[in-house]
């Protein structure tokens, strides 16, 4: 309790947002109960519906925002007979393109604006610039498993000089290769991914911990990454250092 009420007294910003979480989430539990509101069904019920028709539009939109969850989406609708895998495939790597051509020329066409915006962000961007000095145009295939630096490394690049017709046709390849790997993965393990559905279906009361558990992974990364991305700057800079 002390070390909750010091946090509350440090930090209360953060205590205050977090119990709003908490609140928020224990309201949704009562409501499920009280209702009887099927998450499951109304998702199900949507994207069955949907899908046939607006599938590709919202797979598209999706990969603007580089979601895997619209991949494993579209690789389980690919495995259930409602999308065709080469066009789900291009249009979920199309959005995956047209997103990060996006944050290249927010950085190439708002270079001093980036710098102002995006002070919080200052050592991923210096480790953006670092990595591209040091693997060239591999950085731009890779960064989209980089996670933490999906959106930085884009419009950090495209505040240099680098080329932009090259970034677009190495982009443009990495985005599909990307929905590839993830939609192709989904549909061959598609029924494992059904098996597995229907086993939580069955045994809904472990959904919360596991969220609970996904969250404060999630937590965890955002914490660790800032040391690590530190970390990463020190080693890259004096690796350079060593060269010249």
């Amino acid at each position: 309790m002390k070390k909750l009420s010091n946090f509350i007294k440090q930090k209360p910003k953060k205590a205050i947002i977090w119990g709003g979480f908490f609140v928020l989430f224990i309201a949704l539990v009562v409501y499920y109960k009280s209702t009887g509101f099927s998450l499951e069904q109304f998702i199900t019920t949507l994207w069955e519906e949907h899908v046939e028709r607006w599938g590709y539009v919202i797979l598209f939109f999706w990969g603007i925002l580089e979601g895997e969850l619209g991949l494993i989406f579209a690789g389980l609708a690919v495995h259930d007979g409602k999308m065709f895998m080469p066009l789900a495939i291009f249009v979920a790597g199309f959005g995956g393109f047209v997103g990060d051509q996006i944050y290249f020329y927010i950085g190439r066409l708002n270079r001093n604006g980036i710098q102002k915006s995006f002070k919080a962000q200052r050592r991923q961007f210096a480790l953006a610039h670092l990595l591209l000095q040091k693997y060239g145009w591999s950085i731009i295939f890779i960064q989209r498993y980089m996670y933490g630096m999906r959106t930085i490394i884009p419009m950090s690049i495209g505040t240099t000089r680098y080329n932009a017709g090259k970034f677009a046709f190495i982009n443009f390849l990495s985005a599909q290769v990307w929905a590839a790997v993830t939609i192709v993965l989904t549909w061959f393990f598609g029924e494992e991914i059904f098996i597995a559905l229907d086993w939580f279906k069955n045994h809904p009361y472990l959904l919360i911990p596991l969220a609970l558990l996904f969250g404060g992974g999630v937590l965890w990364y955002f914490k660790s990454q800032t040391k690590r991305v530190d970390k990463s700057i020190k080693r890259i800079q004096k690796t350079m250092q060593n060269k010249n």
